[in-house]
């Protein structure tokens, strides 16, 4: 797991990557040492279950991947069926490039479990 999570993280902007639990516990980790794991792992278990409810709310599918845009770089959740997929990017990243790293990372972590 830690050999895909190095490997997505040499594609250009991205500045770490993580998978947690969908209760926010960390499994495994590459992130920047400006981030700590254990609070972007409980951000991203909290915002994925509050989207997944208000999703519920309206009968629409669970979503696939969440991104958010901050002023500092954009963090990307995407579920990873083993749990949450968190990637961290630049500011400016190309987004078609990160979001197929990421279904290629996604497929190999399947492959690894």
């Amino acid at each position: 797991m830690h050999e895909v999570l190095s490997e997505l993280n040499k594609t250009s902007g991205v500045t770490g990557s993580m998978v947690v639990g969908n209760d926010g516990i960390v499994i495994a980790a590459d992130l920047d040492t400006s981030y700590e794991g254990d609070t972007v792992g409980a951000l991203a278990a909290s915002i994925t279950a509050n989207i997944q409810k208000s999703l519920n709310r309206l009968d629409t599918s669970p979503p696939k991947q969440v991104m958010i845009e901050a002023d500092e770089g954009k963090l990307f959740f995407t579920d990873a069926n083993l749990g949450i997929l968190v990637v961290t990017t630049a500011k400016e990243v190309n987004i078609g490039l990160v979001r197929l790293e990421i279904k290629n990372a996604i497929s190999r972590l399947k492959v690894n479990k």
